[in-house]
């Protein structure tokens, strides 16, 4: 499996630490820098639903999570896929590829590819988004009735990039 090296800020103004978490080839940078990395804690939403043999599986519905750095609060993560910076700038994006997570009840490693900027602040010329280092977030076990909603509880690392000139 190859890897690739993903740089990690713990503040914007200082430049990038030399930690580096080891990405699986699939969702791995290519021809682009790092903008930020933003740590997320929060829930992945699913809700019981029917699969095409009518049986009842959990079906992910959305995420909602807070979006931190250096301890505070500084964005959100939410349906679409959204993220949104408290500067005014945001993201949509959709899953390009992924890889499992480290274990069964952690949700996948993403790389998504930005489909809507917004604002103007650091994440408005983000062309790419990484989901690193996720814990927990999968649902587990069966669901009973139609209908009914579970939320488990997930933190990841969010790495937003930009196409290099």
């Amino acid at each position: 499996m190859q890897h690739s090296r993903v740089e990690t800020s713990t503040n914007l103004k200082d430049p990038p630490a030399q930690a580096f978490a080891q990405v699986p080839a699939p969702i791995a940078m290519s021809g682009e820098t790092t903008i930020a990395t933003f740590h997320a804690e929060g829930a992945q939403l699913y809700q019981c639903k029917p699969d095409p043999a009518h049986n009842l599986v959990w079906q992910f519905r959305e995420p909602i999570a807070a979006l931190i750095l250096d301890g505070k609060t500084i964005g959100t993560h939410y349906a679409g896929p959204n993220w949104q910076h408290f500067d005014g700038s945001g993201v949509r994006a959709k899953t390009a590829s992924s890889v499992p997570g480290t274990t069964p009840d952690d949700v996948p490693w993403l790389k998504l590819e930005v489909t809507e900027q917004r604002g103007n602040g650091i994440l408005s010329h983000a062309s790419t988004v990484q989901r690193i280092n996720t814990k927990g977030g999968a649902a587990q076990g069966p669901c009973e009735t139609a209908g009914e909603y579970r939320s488990v509880p997930y933190s990841a690392d969010y790495v937003f990039l930009r196409k290099d000139q």
